[in-house]
């Protein structure tokens, strides 16, 4: 996640309940003789997990169920994230405020993170984003199948907006293999009737397969954020990261929405002066009013400011 020469020591966190499972996952890290792993700590306490950290990485929530949209479990997720802030604003606060190194990730919804923002006012509000890589591999991978090459040849795709249903997978700024994806894909009617629901709907369609939300790919998704969020994204490439919104765009300031970003030094800035068409603009739109409606449903909740 921090590079093939940085070592880490994990602090891994979860309630008292599943204390034995956790014990039981770092056993198994010991087990991997991991190179680079130096140290793995267990906690049931907020307060003790929290001290030192550099990089803290929220996953905890409720989980959707089949035939859920994220909505449904938005209240819930606010109040879980609102719960733990009293501890970490007397334990992560002091060190986020002193090193600008430190950073906050939610691989869960956007809003949740803007909850987050709007009640920890000692972490600057760069320093806390949230997880649509994971949209993003997905378009990369369903573009990357429909052409016939690797992922690894597909660049500059983008996931605008929410981790949700209404986001903007848009490959008009693309390529695969040096070549425009729309030039490389010319005459697919996949582009706009398949790739933009088969992205949006993913979660979904895994969820219903296996009865469980993603796992090792938004796993795998939190590590390609944080390592370019750190590392700093390669040259001529962009990544999608849910951030705060600067009014880029015409998006609302002060929300959590996914944009294309370049990394350097640490720090995230949104791509700007991407020619957007007016359908693309539409579905800028429309994800952003969801979020606008998902922010009233969180200032609805008790205890959210």
């Amino acid at each position: 996640m921090l590079g093939p020469n940085q070592p880490v020591i994990l602090h891994l966190l979860d309630i008292e309940p599943a204390k034995d499972a956790l014990m039981g996952v770092q056993m198994e890290l010991m087990d991997a003789a991991l190179p680079l792993l130096q140290g793995v700590h267990t906690f049931t306490s907020v307060e003790q997990a929290s001290v030192g950290v550099d990089v803290a990485i929220m996953v905890g929530g409720v989980p959707r169920k089949p035939g859920e949209e994220r909505k449904d479990v938005m209240a819930k997720n606010s109040a879980v994230v609102l719960g733990a802030l009293e501890i970490i604003m007397c334990t992560i606060i002091p060190t986020f405020g002193v090193s600008q190194s430190n950073r906050v990730l939610l691989a869960a919804a956007n809003t949740n993170a803007w909850v987050l923002k709007e009640n920890s006012p000692g972490i600057p509000a760069e320093n806390i984003t949230c997880l649509t890589r994971l949209d993003h591999n997905r378009a990369i991978a369903q573009v990357g199948e429909r052409a016939g090459v690797h992922s690894t040849a597909v660049k500059n795709v983008i996931i605008w907006g929410n981790h949700s249903s209404t986001q903007f997978p848009d490959v008009s700024h693309g390529s695969v293999a040096g070549q425009p994806i729309k030039a490389r894909l010319q005459g697919d009617s996949w582009l706009e009737e398949g790739f933009i629901s088969t992205v949006q709907q993913r979660g979904a369609a895994i969820l219903k397969a296996r009865g469980l939300s993603s796992a090792l790919s938004a796993a795998s998704s939190v590590c390609d954020h944080v390592r370019d969020w750190m590392l700093g994204t390669p040259k001529g490439s962009w990544v999608s990261m849910g951030v705060v919104s600067d009014g880029s765009y015409g998006i609302t300031p002060g929300l959590v929405f996914s944009y294309p970003v370049r990394c350097c030094g640490g720090k995230w800035s949104i791509v700007q002066g991407l020619q957007l068409d007016e359908p693309s603009l539409n579905r800028l739109r429309t994800t952003e009013q969801e979020l606008l409606e998902e922010r009233e449903m969180a200032l609805a909740s008790a205890g959210v400011r």
